[in-house]
Order: C-alpha cells, then sequence, then structure tokens
C-alpha cells in the first residue's frame, strides 16, 4: 500500500540559466525552472508524477534521505518538499480516454440527427455492459 504523503530532499542547483532541480534519492526525478517560484512549482509536479509512475509500475519506492546527509557544492540548496497523493490519483483516475470506433455510415447519421452524445451513450452502455451501474 503506498502513502498517502511523501516528503524527500530536493537540491536546486542555481545556474545562469536558471535552476535545476534533482531528487538524490529518485533516479531520473528532473525538473528546471527559470526563478525559484517556477523550480519549486515544477520541482512538486516532477515528484507528485515521479511517484504517481512507479506506483503505477509497482516500483518499490525508496525511503527519503536525511536533509542533513546530503552534501552539496557552493552553488547548491536542499529543501524538503512534501506532496499529497489522494487527490492526483484520483484525478488520474477520472482522467478521459480518447478511443477510437467504427460504426455504419447510416447509423451514423440517424444518431447525428438525433442528437445523440457518443460518448456519453458508450459510457452508459459500457457500465451496463459491465454491470458496473448502481
Amino acid at each position: 500500500m503506498y502513502k498517502d504523503n511523501y516528503i524527500y530532499p530536493c537540491v536546486f542547483i542555481y545556474e545562469e540559466e536558471g535552476i535545476s532541480v534533482y531528487y538524490p534519492d529518485l533516479d531520473g526525478c528532473v525538473t528546471f525552472g527559470n526563478d525559484e517560484q517556477e523550480a519549486f512549482r515544477n520541482a512538486k509536479e516532477a515528484l507528485t508524477m515521479h511517484l504517481y509512475g512507479m506506483e503505477q509500475d509497482s516500483d518499490p519506492i525508496p525511503q527519503s534521505s536525511q536533509i542533513k546527509d546530503i552534501v552539496l557544492d557552493k552553488n547548491e540548496q536542499a529543501l524538503l518538499l512534501e506532496v499529497s497523493m489522494p487527490a492526483f490519483r484520483a484525478k488520474q483516475a477520472n482522467k478521459m480516454v480518447k478511443k477510437t470506433l467504427t460504426i455504419p455510415e447510416w447509423l451514423n447519421i440517424v444518431a447525428e440527427n438525433n442528437d445523440v452524445n457518443f460518448s456519453k451513450l458508450l459510457q452508459s452502455a459500457l457500465k451496463q455492459h459491465l454491470q458496473l451501474e448502481a
């Protein structure tokens, strides 16, 4: 079972072209910002999406390091970021997925003439077929 909240240290690397951000405990979780506010927003988004991807792939979620144990260069700053996963998971679960379907042209004409909402009808039919209707 996955946690509802995660806290991980990230490292801001101050460079001339902006601020690079990485998470020492999460390989591949990196981002960038032109200033601190953008870097912070992008760092939270990157952390949330990275952890969600790990959850979806059933990858083990590593323990976070102690911020005091992170060795920094002089142009780097470490900070802790916390993300809350329940709202993000719910949003992803309700994300719409585009599907392509094929029906006879005559049926399409009749349906359009009767203002059929194809997406709504397909959702309703799938729920009924899968016995998901309450």
